[in-house]
């Protein structure tokens, strides 16, 4: 027995190593609690209550085809397609379905923007005269921040835009010069197109490719996104949605664009965009402090904050901010010709939802917002 005593006593710990112990198993716990937190949440998850959410406002909205995701701390919790992907040809969605994301892929473009800024390749305070040739004097103060957050005063199109020509970017920017200044740089916020063909250009400038190629290398690839790429109606892209509007009574097929817009520049799926929230997540894209930077709202000239619409609470660098029913909501939506869009954030929950559908008569915000408030809380 007092061998067996002076063999205990022998070991015991120091205070300093107890203390050490206890932090190492309060770490390996934590860890632990953050890879359950996915399967409890999954669980907790109501399917039958979003699906009949979903066909309910398929119906009202006349969408034929959508996918839905939602993403909780970069796990894929939910992922489906409802509906058709192509109508004529019986074609179901899936989340494997490929949609035209419109504007959504501002985000992405201002993420191309980011990671060249964490290279050390810009500045978000840097002129934009720096990198495109023969601006004019009235954009003299025109920053790459207000490029982001559309706060430049710049034209919204750019008067030389065709859909039906596929036109190199500067050329479309160059056209924009000699049109006078909406507001004065920094003192509102203005939805502005041409600013993303602008932050287009500079990619191409300063990556080192051209900006399609860049945001191939840079962010798809490296993130698993094997189905995100440029729009092309001329490309063959396997499991693409057709594009519908609803007109007289019943759906008819919309011409999509032939020109590339970077202000709409991608074709993406449900999958990919989880692979992305998981990047973000994980602060592999950018930093968790430069995500965060770029969700902060923008401050005009006077000091009040950039505002999107009535409902905005700003506007960061390619991120729409709201708080909804008490969360605060970083996101960004999409329209084009046949498809409406939208890719949702909670940062503060965890929460992501991605909405993607092939009809021009969708609101995919009022959708997701409607999702969103079946999701549980952390």
């Amino acid at each position: 027995m007092n061998s067996i005593k002076s063999t205990v006593t022998s070991h015991r710990l120091s205070p300093f190593m107890r203390a050490a112990a206890l932090a190492l198993l309060a770490i390996c716990l934590a860890n632990i609690g953050a890879r359950a937190d996915p399967v409890v949440f999954k669980q907790a998850l109501n399917g039958a209550a979003i699906d009949e959410v979903i066909a309910r406002e398929m119906e009202v909205q006349k969408i034929p085809g959508l996918a839905l995701g939602i993403v909780y701390k970069g796990n894929l919790l939910y992922a489906k397609g409802y509906g058709k992907a192509n109508i004529e040809n019986e074609v179901p969605a899936t989340p494997d379905s490929v949609f035209a994301i419109a504007s959504v892929s501002k985000p992405i473009i201002a993420l191309g923007v980011a990671r060249l800024v964490e290279q050390g390749k810009l500045r978000f305070d840097d002129p934009i005269a720096k990198y495109l040739p023969g601006t004019p004097k009235s954009w003299k103060d025109v920053r790459l921040t207000h490029l982001l957050s559309h706060t430049s005063g710049i034209t919204r199109e750019s008067p030389a835009f065709d859909g039906e020509r596929i036109k190199p970017d500067f050329e479309l920017v160059a056209a924009a010069f000699s049109v006078p200044l909406v507001s004065p740089t920094g003192t509102k916020w203005e939805y502005c197109n041409v600013c993303y063909f602008a932050l287009a250009e500079v990619i191409t400038r300063v990556g080192g490719d051209p900006w399609p190629q860049f945001m191939q290398k840079e962010m798809f690839q490296r993130a698993g996104m094997k189905d995100t790429r440029t729009t092309s109606v001329r490309d063959i892209i396997p499991r693409r949605a057709a594009s519908y509007e609803w007109r007289h009574g019943r759906h008819e097929n919309i011409r999509e664009y032939i020109a590339l817009r970077p202000s709409g520049a991608f074709v993406s799926t449900v999958n990919d965009l989880a692979r992305l929230e998981a990047e973000l997540w994980d602060g592999r894209v950018v930093s968790a402090e430069t995500l965060r930077l770029m969700e902060t709202p923008a401050r005009l000239n006077d000091g009040s904050t950039a505002r999107g619409s009535e409902y905005s609470v700003g506007y960061g660098m390619g991120w729409d901010v709201a708080i909804v029913d008490g969360r605060r909501r970083v996101a960004h939506d999409g329209a084009l010709a046949g498809f409406r869009t939208v890719y949702a954030r909670y940062p503060d929950q965890g929460w992501a939802v991605i909405v993607l559908a092939n009809s021009s008569s969708g609101c995919c915000n009022a959708l997701e917002g409607t999702v969103a408030k079946l999701l549980p809380s952390p």
